[in-house]
């Protein structure tokens, strides 16, 4: 308790970082990604439908360089490679609900703020698309980065000093795509995805061995919410299954009849409890499986995410998630171009401070080896596991949480080195930091700016001498990096004020 009431100070050197980022950022809606999530929002508000047509349609005309009518607006139906469902006549979606749920309040906050600035006299347009809609879905996507990162560095503290939880989170934070997707490309569903994979973990962590029925629903609830903002973060309730094994095989091991028979009951009970905690995951579904119904004529993904699986559900690229030494499926550019330990080196420390949880919580070290395994299996086994003309290695940073413990206890590890002094320590972690850091904020500097070539894979031996050359390249743009970001990006699509 002691430890967390002290990092007090590091929540503020958290927050003092993301106050001095929120000025930098460039708050737009043009990827096609990002009009996935976006959609559901201006749809059901403004329609009271699902119908996406008509909103794909806008944002293509608002943004004709973005892709979208080729990506989202192909005429016909999908057995025939259009877009339309081939039951519903609906332009499809492989976009889930969750992101959307969870930026509608502010979302519906900006129109409403929207309808009286027009009453008392201004002429914004109240179409759901104008700049006040925009920037409430963007920058409530990097406040739910924030709380995430904030409930990372909580769950850090359980294990090790505040420097060490402090450093790690934002080392994470900014030295890995994840300060990318709260800046730069901000609606996407990556940070609110790390905020209820966050939630998950830490209300888990919090309540082991004493979890009431309330939380067992609540628990159960962001399992459902887990799915509905990335498909793939269900597997993060395999955290919560290993639990309940290892539970299982300590009551039902017991020797003694009359200590069989206590241990049997309350078996029962634990059951009972994890029946719950299945209900309300299926009960927070529900939008989720309505939204599949109404767009695919079917309560089930869109065919296009199903598909991904059918060739190579054993995971050919597992491995190359991490690093690729040899091309993998259909990925472009020569070996070692890909790989989230090659774009965020952060990340391969973490990793290795990770074993240090053997001797504290061994159960926790399994749990989270697990549903980090199991994020690298389903990256592997798609054809895009290679995130080609994306920053980084965006769908690991729902993993954060994982990363920024394994680097807290690494850090923690080298403070105490008997031959190391403790200031000699801290300051040695600060510079490797600061390096990392630096590489980060250089290759997003050359994937946005100077050399697009990064946005197929990383290009060596060149990235070297284009790094080097970041502060002489940022320096000559320095007022359009300060107070017109937008015009240094290829394609815009930047909110009119």
């Amino acid at each position: 308790m002691g430890r967390a009431l002290r990092g007090g100070a590091g929540r503020l050197v958290l927050l003092a970082i993301f106050g001095a980022l929120v000025p930098l950022s460039n708050p737009r809606v043009y990827a096609v990604d990002e009009v996935g999530y976006f959609v559901y929002l201006r749809s059901l508000r403004f329609d009271g439908d699902l119908n996406f047509e008509n909103e794909y349609r806008a944002l293509d005309a608002r943004n004709p360089r973005s892709g979208i009518a080729a990506a989202l607006l192909k005429p016909g139906p999908i057995k025939d490679g259009g877009r339309r469902s081939d039951i519903t006549g609906l332009y499809g979606n492989v976009a889930p609900i969750g992101s959307a749920l969870l930026w509608s309040p502010f979302y519906l906050l900006a129109d409403a703020l929207v309808q009286l600035a027009n009453a008392l006299g201004a002429a914004i347009p109240a179409d759901g698309y104008s700049w006040p809609y925009v920037w409430a879905v963007c920058y409530a996507a990097a406040l739910y980065g924030m709380l995430g990162l904030l409930l990372c560095h909580w769950l850090a503290l359980r294990f090790v000093r505040p420097f060490a939880a402090t450093l790690a989170t934002a080392a994470v934070w900014l030295a890995s795509p994840l300060v990318f997707y709260m800046v730069v490309q901000m609606p996407w569903s990556h940070t609110a995805g790390l905020f209820v994979v966050s939630c998950f973990l830490a209300l888990w962590h919090a309540t082991r061995g004493q979890r009431s029925v309330g939380q067992w629903l609540a628990l159960g609830a962001l399992g459902g919410l887990l799915f509905m903002v990335r498909e793939q973060l269900v597997l993060f309730m395999l955290v919560p299954a290993i639990e309940a094994l290892a539970e299982y095989w300590r009551l039902l091991r017991a020797q003694s009849a009359e200590r069989k028979s206590a241990e049997r009951r309350a078996a029962g009970l634990l059951f009972l409890r994890h029946c719950l905690f299945v209900l309300a995951f299926v009960v927070a579904l529900l939008p989720q499986l309505g939204a599949y119904q109404i767009l695919n004529g079917r309560p089930l993904p869109h065919s296009e995410v199903s598909g991904k699986f059918r060739d190579t559900w054993y995971a050919p690229c597992f491995f190359h998630t991490l690093v690729d030494p040899t091309p993998c499926l259909n990925s472009p550019g020569p070996a070692f171009s890909h790989g989230a330990l090659l774009w965020s080196p952060v990340l391969a420390l973490a990793l290795l401070g990770l074993p240090l949880l053997w001797r504290r919580d061994r159960l926790l070290l399994v749990a989270l080896a697990v549903a980090l395994a199991a994020q690298l299996y389903v990256n592997g086994s798609i054809y895009t596991w290679h995130l080609s003309r994306s920053f980084g290695f965006r769908r690991l940073i729902e993993c954060s949480p994982i990363f920024i413990l394994g680097l807290a206890l690494l850090v923690g590890r080298a403070q105490q080195v008997r031959w190391a002094r403790p200031l000699a320590a801290k300051a040695g972690a600060l510079v490797l930091a600061g390096a990392l850091i630096a590489w980060n904020v250089g290759l997003a500097f050359n994937w946005t700016v100077a050399h697009p070539a990064l946005r197929t894979g990383l290009v060596w031996p060149d990235l070297i001498g284009w790094q080097l050359d970041v502060p002489r390249q940022a320096a000559s743009k320095v007022g359009q990096l300060l107070f017109d970001r937008c015009k240094l990006y290829q394609n815009q699509g930047c909110a009119e004020r």
